[in-house]
């Protein structure tokens, strides 16, 4: 994992139509804009290609557990619900992008994205914002954003295959192919791949009646691409993408063998951009559409009765203009940048879930409008500055949101300074607006939306020693949010209100040391203090301390070894399911344990092309519970091979 700063809000703001590219030292989410990573005053980690293979992360949600600042609790192993806690922000306050188009699907209740289905065989690099995103990207961007970069093709190779075959313990199988390439003024991406596991049993081992049933997955996806450039300056793309997983679930504290669900993804879009002015105007427009579909189906078995069918369809399509402009400089101003666009998205949600008298339904669709703008300068060649708007009408609401930015560089003792502070809001979801359950409950139309008010403070320096001039990095930053108008039942169960309120404040602390060429280690620890504001409890799901600990080791050319420690502090939760001696089920507000996984890959370059590897999985055999009632899966073992030519 390698920390760093994200771009500014002028760079971010702008253009998201633009295509991507990969450019060393410089985040390009959404444009074609990148901007040097040190110029940013926002926190982002960058998660490369080269990463993922070497610490063996098939998953999104493998991947993000080594983010700072952020939460992962997943039900169980690959395929589970997974939900994401950024900076102590609720579950529905991180929104998610593949290539700049966002993916939640507006037919969740809350609006929350599942980090648990997405595979990582066609991603090239993932970016991962912290903190108040709005100003960049609108609704569900309170605690940030993550956005997913598919692989690019080389501009000098015409045919570029990559893949890779693997099998291992839980009859897990894994598998993918692909290639890129450039033919004249045409370039391309495919790719393919599956994964397969038995599984475990995603219930708890402290529940005495489990059947110890295991809860496997089925999962394929497969990405096309075909890019052209007729003129120089002038490009024009489309890209299809569909994902496919079915996977056995659980409902504590019982197992529940014939319990499954499938959810499945199909996303498109088409993009041009062009080149004005020598350069110094980007433009680009962009259609996009996402469709999921999810289902999932309860059958009697031999510990209940109880059967029935959920089933969940959203869509959205999307518009984007987007914009950027160099500016000139003048004075001390150099370095300028503004950024403008426009965004329209039509999204609807049709869902049919439980049984009568209790069930739960929706159709409901809604439209939203935006328009953001950005600048950036840098003055006297050490200090940088941003600012940044959005406003989006939304339904029946408006909101407008802000971002303000510093970073100071001060070479002199090789330390950075940044301070940032910013709005954010989360559009209330197609469900809380015009949901129905039997007759007991309505969605309420008139809903506000979430609003949040947020700042950090950040420092970084470099520390030579032992003759290396990057031998050590240290890294801080304190983050203070509020939150108001959160959405939540009121007092008799029957609607939604603006209610509630959050205050959290924090800090994430980093250590990266580099003592020879072979040997690199990084250290990341969160501390959390997320609080109802009107009752002082701490909310669910945020432990006030995670501590990740990754290295990599190359002690042989070749040979790579990256071992990643987990460790989750206690955290709070609303209901606590358990058994007692008479075999009944309780609930009861308690506190999840701390837990810690250790994880290790080995990976043996056998030619430049032909890559031999070994991914272990909870060594320790940990059976700690991310999620009340849901445990780590266990031991496990993966030996594959991956080439790329």
């Amino acid at each position: 994992m390698r920390p760093v700063l994200l771009a500014t809000a002028a760079i971010l703001a702008g253009g998201p139509a633009f295509a991507q590219t990969a450019i060393p030292d410089t985040v390009v989410t959404a444009t074609r804009a990148p901007t040097a990573l040190e110029r940013v005053p926002a926190g982002i980690t960058v998660i490369t290609r080269a990463e993922i293979e070497e610490r063996g992360l098939a998953t999104l949600a493998e991947a993000l557990q080594i983010v700072p600042g952020l939460r992962l609790a997943q039900a169980g192993g690959p395929g589970q619900q997974a939900s994401v806690f950024l900076r102590g922000n609720s579950s529905r306050s991180t929104l998610v992008l593949l290539d700049g188009v966002p993916l939640n699907d507006p037919s969740e209740p809350n609006g929350a994205f599942n980090f648990g289905n997405e595979m990582l065989f066609d991603v090239e690099r993932i970016e991962v914002l912290r903190g108040p995103a709005s100003s960049l990207y609108g609704a569900s961007a309170i605690g940030g954003v993550v956005n997913l970069v598919t692989r690019r093709a080389a501009p000098d190779r015409a045919f570029q295959p990559y893949g890779e075959l693997a099998g291992g313990t839980q009859r897990t199988l894994r598998a993918g192919a692909g290639a890129t390439g450039t033919v004249g003024r045409f370039d391309y991406l495919w790719s393919a791949n599956s994964l397969s596991t038995k599984g475990f049993n995603a219930t708890a081992d402290r529940f005495t009646r489990s059947l110890n049933e295991r809860d496997g997955l089925r999962a394929a996806a497969a990405t096309a691409r075909l890019g052209w450039a007729p003129t120089e300056g002038m490009r024009v793309e489309g890209l299809v993408r569909w994902r496919e997983n079915r996977a056995g679930l659980d409902s504590v504290p019982r197992d529940d063998p014939n319990f499954t669900g499938e959810d499945r993804r199909w996303q498109g879009q088409l993009r041009g951009e062009a080149t004005l002015l020598g350069g110094a105007w980007t433009t680009g427009l962009r259609l996009a559409f996402t469709s999921d579909r999810r289902w999932y189906q309860n059958l009697p078995d031999q510990l209940s009765a109880a059967a029935g069918t959920d089933r969940y369809r959203g869509e959205r399509t999307t518009l984007d203009w987007g914009n950027a402009v160099r500016l000139p400089g003048f004075g001390a101003l150099s370095d300028g940048q503004a950024t403008f666009g426009i965004t329209h998205f039509h999204e609807e949600a049709r869902s049919l879930a439980g049984s009568l008298p209790f069930q739960t339904r929706v159709d409901a669709r809604q439209d939203g409008t935006a328009g953001h703008a950005a600048v950036q300068y840098r003055v006297w060649h050490r200090l940088d500055l941003s600012a940044g708007g959005r406003h989006d009408s939304i339904g029946r609401f408006d909101d407008t949101t802000w971002r303000l930015g510093a970073v100071l560089h001060w070479p002199e003792v090789n330390m950075r300074l940044r301070a940032a502070g910013g709005s954010g809001f989360n559009a209330p979801s197609l469900y809380q607006r015009f949901g129905a359950i039997g007759t007991s409950f309505r969605g309420n139309p008139g809903l506000k939306p979430e609003r949040s008010l947020g700042y950090e403070l950040g420092a970084e320096l470099d520390v030579p020693g032992f003759g290396r001039a990057d031998f050590a990095t240290l890294g801080a930053t304190f983050f203070q949010s509020r939150v108001e108008d959160l959405v939540n039942f009121n007092a008799g169960f029957n609607t939604l209100v603006n209610v509630d309120r959050a205050a959290i404040k924090g800090a994430e602390l980093a250590l990266a040391l580099r003592p020879a060429a072979w040997l690199s280690t990084q250290a990341a620890w969160t501390i959390t203090d997320a609080r109802d504001d009107v009752t002082g409890r701490p909310l669910p799901r945020r432990p006030e301390h995670v501590v990740t600990l990754t290295a990599r080791a190359e002690p042989l050319p070749g040979l790579v070894l990256a071992p990643t420690l987990l460790f989750t502090g206690r955290s709070p939760e609303g209901a606590f399911a358990s058994y007692n001696d008479a075999g009944t089920s309780r609930a009861s507000p308690r506190a999840n344990k701390a837990g810690v996984v250790l994880n290790l890959t080995a990976s043996w370059r056998i030619t430049p092309q032909v890559t031999a590897f070994a991914e272990g999985r909870n060594l320790g055999g940990s059976k700690w519970e991310p999620v009340n009632g849901f445990q780590v899966p266990g031991r496990s073992l993966l030996v594959g091979t991956r080439f790329a030519f």
